[in-house]
This record gives C-alpha cells, structure tokens and sequence, in this order.
C-alpha cells in the first residue's frame, strides 16, 4: 500500500539520511538483561509462538508451520530501540537446502505486510479490495489458491510502527533510525540477515517481494544485501511498486505525470465497456508515449494540435469534452476518479478506479471523502491478522495492530515524496548478479502507482545479461489487482516461471 502521504499532499489518495547501519544482535528467548532500558514501559513481546497448520492449492496438500515473533533492532552501541514482529510460513517434512524463502514487504510508508500476506500469497487469505467488498463482512480465512507456500517458505515481515512492530524510543530518534528512506532499508534489510541466521536458511535460495512502497523497498534491500551484508539474491518480485517519485513531478511543465496515468485511465474506460486487451491498449500507449507527449509539449503554441489532443484523450479516458477542453488535455486523477461515476453518485478508488464508493457530498466542489478501497479494507485486514496472530497461534501480545499507520506517514522524512526513487540500485543490482531475476506487476486500473512508470521504467534500462531477466506483467485490476481471481492466478503462474517450477 502506497500513497498515505499523498493525501495529505495532493488530496488526490487515500492512501537513511541519518546514522549508518544498525547493529543487531539476537535476543536470547526474550532475556535481554544487558541491554539499555527502553524509552517506553512496555509489556515485553512473548517468545516466537507457533502452530501447525494446513492449506490446499493446485491439487496438493501442504502441511506447513505457522510462527509468530520479533527480531531487536539495535543501534551502534548495543541499545535496543526496536522491535520487528513476522509471520513466517514453513514447510513441514525433511529440510531441503534447495527450498526457496521469501521475504515480503508492503508499503505505505505505514503499512503491515498483512496485504501480501492474508490477501495475495500467504497459504491463506481473506477477501478485500474488489467491487461489492465490505469493511463488515465476516472475517474467515479460506485457502488461498494463489499462495506460493508450495515452491517457497515465506516470512512476512512488519516495519516499526506497523502491525505490532514498535520502536522503544522516542519519535526524535524514531525518525532517524526508522521513519526515513536509507534507514528503513538499512535496519529491514539486517532483519532479512538476521532471519536468515536464526533459522539456519543463510543458504537456502532467497527472494524479496515488496508491494508499492515495498516495491520500493524490493530492489534497494536487494542491492544492500548483495553489497553491504553478502547475501545473494535470487530474484526480486515488484507488485504495484512505487518506483520514482520524479515521474509525477512538475505537470505545469513536465508531461511526464500526464503521459504515466493517461494508460490506466483509458485501461478503465475500456473495462467499463468489457474492452480491455493487451491489443486495445497497444494503441493508447503508442499515443502516451508519443504524439499525446509531443503535444503537451507543444503547449498553446499549436490550437489544433490541443485541439485533436482534448478530442483523443476525451475518448481514451470517456470524459465530457468540454471538460476535457477546459482541463488543456490533463485530466488529474481526481477529477477523473470523481467524473467517471458521477452519474452514479459515487466515488472511485485511486487503488482500482472501477472499484467505487458513495459519495457521500456529490453536490460539493471538492472531494469530500475517503479512499473507497481505502476505507473498506482496514477492518478485515486488521480483524483477521489479529485474531489469527492472538488467537489462532496463540501469540498474546499486549498493543495495538496497526494495518496502515498514519502516525508513521506523519513521521516521515520530511520531503521524501519530492525525489525518492529506487532505480538506481534496481539497475546495480541486476547489474551486480547476472542470475538474478526480477519481476515487475501491476494492474491496468491502478492509478496510486500507475503501471505505464514501470514500463517507461524498463524500456531505459540497458541490456543486461539474457533477455526476459527483467520482465514487467500487466493484469486487469488495480492496485491489489489479485483481489480478482484471475488475475492472482496469472500472477502465481508468472511467479511459479521467476522461480522456475511449474
């Protein structure tokens, strides 16, 4: 999940500069008699708890471990100031050295990897983000079909300040060790190391999968590990990642953040219409890429190229005209959000924009309202985490589970949207490890972290070992595109390929 601070920004969503490296050491079941008092008087996390459990996919049946705990994060002088809470899923039976794992991460920044987890390829999961979902449905978890607990182990991890994961100083030195981009990846990228120790895995094959902001974070904890820890990385998997905030940057001047969004909304129109091809959309990106650019360029300069301009993207995006006229042929996501369903009094989601809400002000100049998918996803996400954590494995912990944190989009790095971006070390990376392999997904209705950036994104990247190392995939569906069923079992198909079993 990815765009908390765009609300606040843009009113458009919903949703290390500090220090270096920080040390870590393994707690010892919890007795941590040496170490500097925290900050905060806080009930101390229980051991690691775990329960053994079973899930169905493919035909197969998977007996499988289920383990709740926490890893420290220390600073360079021994201090605990953190703790990390995952969710890890191991196969049972005899330990099979070649067995891949998988580290996950989702975004935000402020969000638990409960998304990847119970919603996309966790041995289970629960329904969210569609059309016709409810924030009050019941919460049960079934089976997930689009797990990846057949072909890889997989450990869910949190980052401080999200699900139970906390900090035990204060937010001055919260800040600087967690809450901003170098940092963050420093400190995750130790807990994958330290993981990785205590379980005995250092040589088992390893994969990082991040979600939005963690596909930020993928290929920069990618890249540290390869240079800074020495740890090899097998593959990567990007799902609706936020690569480079300088895309959308600048519209009164630059056409890049009209040319990157033009795709996803046309994408919507054509699902709306039952449309939706690779083919269809061939043409439209040609357009975006091409003379839709060269006219924004143009400006006031050529009327008529405007002029054939505000008639093209009226009928790519299936706005009013005149609206399109009156916007210079720059439709922003807000308006088209709120124009596309207007008739209907509703709202759609920057997440899926064909995933709608009501409009609860339809008469208002502004937008008055929260993200749909937004709102609608926090309590099942939330319900079901925590009782199976609590519940189901037994893991009673004493605070609160945060699914998406406000507070730590609130705290961090101050103007980190403005020039964050991950494409520098996503290049060294592949360039550093000729065998690995990357993975780029997104859905076309996604408009939080448009699917045309990664493809613009790719296209620059020079030739760097053999061809398909790094492959970019596009599913109908938005943000959370595996809330549909198909497009989840496209993605576990692409996926079973990256890893090479099928």
């Amino acid at each position: 999940m990815r765009g908390l601070a765009k609300v606040v920004v843009a009113g458009v969503l919903a949703l290390g500069l500090a220090g270096g490296p920080l040390a870590h050491a393994q707690d010892k079941k919890g007795d941590d008699k040496g170490a500097a008092k925290s900050d905060y008087d806080l009930t101390p996390f229980p051991a690691d708890a775990s329960i053994k459990q079973v899930t169905h996919v493919a035909g197969k049946t998977l007996n499988y471990t289920a383990t709740v705990g926490s890893l420290p994060v220390r600073d360079d002088k021994g201090k605990k100031i953190g703790e990390v809470v995952f969710t890890a899923y191991t196969l049972d039976g005899p330990r099979d050295p070649y067995r891949p794992v998988t580290f996950a991460f989702n975004g935000g920044p402020g969000a638990a990897s409960v998304y990847l987890n119970l919603g996309a390829i966790g041995p289970k999961r629960v329904q969210f983000g569609a059309e016709g979902d409810s924030a009050s449905a019941p919460v049960r978890l079934d089976d997930n079909p689009g797990t990846w607990m057949d072909f890889s182990d997989l450990v869910f991890i949190d980052p401080i300040g999200t699900g139970f994961s906390r900090a035990l100083v204060g937010d001055d030195e919260a800040k600087k060790a967690f809450y901003s981009v170098k940092p963050d990846i420093a400190y995750l990228s130790r807990i994958v190391f330290d993981w990785l120790v205590k379980n005995g895995r250092m040589a088992s094959p390893k994969y990082v999968v991040g979600e939005s902001y963690g596909g930020f974070r993928a290929p920069r904890i990618a890249h540290y590990l390869q240079t800074e820890l020495g740890v090899g990385v097998n593959g990567v998997v990007m799902v609706s990642p936020f690569l480079d905030a300088k895309a959308e940057a600048d519209g009164d001047f630059s056409p890049m953040p009209w040319v990157i969004t033009l795709p996803s909304m046309a994408a919507a129109n054509l699902e709306k219409q039952g449309r939706l091809t690779p083919e269809a959309m061939a043409p439209i990106e040609a357009y975006a890429r091409g003379q839709y650019a060269l006219d924004l360029l143009k400006g006031r300069t050529d009327p008529a190229a405007l002029e054939a301009m505000v008639q093209k993207v009226a009928g790519y995006t299936g706005l009013d005209v005149a609206l399109v006229r009156k916007l210079g042929g720059r439709v922003d996501i807000g308006t088209f959000l709120r124009e596309s369903h207007r008739n209907q009094e509703k709202i759609g989601s920057v997440y899926d924009s064909n995933v709608t809400g009501y409009d609860p002000f339809p008469w208002s100049a502004d937008r008055q309202s929260g993200d749909p998918i937004l709102n609608s996803i926090i309590a099942p996400t939330t319900s079901a985490m925590v009782d199976f954590v609590t519940r189901t494995v037994g893991w009673k912990v004493d605070g609160r589970y945060n699914a998406l944190s406000n507070r730590v989009n609130e705290l961090w790095e101050d103007g980190w949207y403005r020039d964050a971006e991950s494409v520098t070390d996503f290049r060294k990376a592949v360039a550093n490890d000729p065998k690995m392999k990357v993975l780029i997904v997104h859905g076309y209705d996604d408009l939080s972290c448009p699917f045309f950036t990664s493809r613009l994104i790719v296209d620059q990247m020079p030739p760097m070992g053999a061809p398909g190392r790094v492959q970019l995939k596009v599913y109908p569906g938005g943000h959370m595109f595996y809330s549909r069923p198909d497009s989840m079992a496209a993605l576990r198909r692409d996926v079973m390929a990256l890893y090479g079993v099928g």
